[in-house]
């Protein structure tokens, strides 16, 4: 990979994220995934081709700027599905209680 080459993968990750961001905020939960699939297929190409290339001055600048704006998406993106995951927690916790009570005493 070139030095353009890892800019330009870093830059298609943080247009992936912020469209993540969006995906979240309509509850778009099958476009996040498929977004998601992306971003970690680019992470996968810069994890085996990247360490080769130095980034210096305004590449390595706008590096670091991309990679703080895609862990502000990311924390966008938790902040929103943290609260549906806990009560989708509290919903499958609860079937598992009634289940065993169920399976303990039988039907009443």
């Amino acid at each position: 990979m070139t030095n353009q080459d890892v800019m330009t993968v870093y830059a298609a990750m943080g247009e992936l994220t912020s469209q993540m961001v969006t995906a979240a905020n309509e509850s778009d939960w099958d476009r996040l995934e498929a977004l998601e699939q992306r971003v970690s297929a680019h992470v996968a190409l810069l994890k085996t081709s990247e360490s080769s290339v130095k980034l210096e001055g305004e590449q390595r600048q706008r590096k670091v700027s991309l990679i703080k704006q895609m862990l502000a998406d990311d924390r966008k993106v938790r902040d929103m599905i943290e609260p549906w995951m806990a009560q989708l927690s509290k919903l499958i916790n609860s079937t598992g209680t009634e289940r065993r009570v169920h399976n303990a005493y039988g039907a009443v």
